[in-house]
């Protein structure tokens, strides 16, 4: 090459460099990140964005990792308690009427689940979700677990902690101290339905071991895992529906599925506490402030992880 042309070579090469000097960076596509690797999206929006999705099947898991709609959420083995998945689960979320999985545990571990409750004047003012008493009547206190657990019914709650500790605020002692006797130290109980209350919380892992105690409880198991049962009352026989859309509603019913509770306010969203049963291993799964279908497609997503993740048991031959 010439003088001439090592020139116009050098030439060139500097106005390149000059170039790729001034040359703004450019911002990152829609849909990435700083790094230029794709953002993952909310599980609610990319259902949205797709209609031609199964709304039953769980999301995608990649990495090992599960996309949940839920802000806090666990799974747990319930042989050993052992935590198989978690995502904040040592957060603090309010519980709504799940709480009435440890209502039903002291209510039960109190016994004498025959004697007659007599409904009075203060347990037919509590609402929303309601059975409807009138004072005077009687239940035992076997039937009222029904209707605790299948209607979620929160005057019910209210008989049930009344006539086993006398009134709401000793009841809501004896739960705190039974929650924190079953390791779930980081909840504070103060009433028997979770309507709300600023000092009413739990964590999904504590949750899920004040769950896994109650499901060791046949009753309790026999109750939560009821479909349907009747409620008969002086004016006639109606029916108690089980909330729980995993054991029995299509699209959402999973294979397996032993119970729990679901619930619902306004501050603390949608929330499901679940179990299933496979080849004699149970795992449960809580979510807490999800949305709807989150809280569905959350818990079967979680209880799938979940069965996949057990450690094998040992065997004894």
């Amino acid at each position: 090459m010439d003088d001439a042309g090592r020139k116009n070579s050098l030439t060139l090469a500097t106005l390149l460099a000059l170039a790729l000097l001034t040359t703004p960076p450019q911002a990152p596509a829609k849909g990435t990140n700083s790094s230029g690797k794709a953002k993952p999206r909310p599980a609610t929006r990319a259902l949205a964005k797709d209609p031609a999705a199964d709304p039953a099947t769980p999301p995608s898991q990649a990495a090992g990792e599960l996309v949940l709609a839920a802000d806090g959420a666990t799974v747990i083995d319930g042989l050993t308690g052992e935590q198989l998945y978690e995502k904040n689960a040592g957060g603090r979320f309010y519980p709504a009427s799940s709480t009435k999985i440890l209502t039903a545990l002291l209510v039960i571990e109190a016994g004498d689940l025959d004697r007659l409750v007599t409904i009075t004047p203060e347990d037919t003012k509590v609402e929303p979700s309601a059975i409807g008493f009138k004072p005077g009547e009687q239940f035992t206190r076997r039937e009222l677990l029904y209707a605790l657990m299948l209607k979620s019914a929160n005057d019910v709650a209210q008989a049930l902690a009344r006539d086993n500790a006398g009134s709401i605020p000793a009841f809501a002692e004896k739960m705190t101290l039974r929650a924190t006797a079953l390791g779930a130290n980081q909840s504070h109980f103060a009433n028997p339905h979770g309507l709300h209350h600023p000092e009413h919380y739990t964590t999904p892992h504590d949750l899920a071991l004040i769950a896994r105690a109650a499901m060791q409880q046949p009753l309790f198991r026999q109750i939560v895992a009821t479909v349907s049962h009747p409620w008969v009352t002086a004016t006639g026989v109606t029916e108690l529906r089980n909330h729980n859309k995993l054991l029995w509603c299509p699209p959402w019913k999973f294979e397996g599925c032993t119970g729990l509770k679901t619930g619902y306010t306004v501050p603390a969203q949608q929330v499901l506490v679940s179990a299933a049963l496979r080849d004699h291993r149970e795992v449960i799964s809580v979510v807490m402030h999800s949305n709807k279908p989150g809280i569905w497609m959350d818990s079967k997503a979680l209880l799938t992880y979940g069965f996949s993740h057990l450690a094998p048991q040992p065997r004894f031959d």
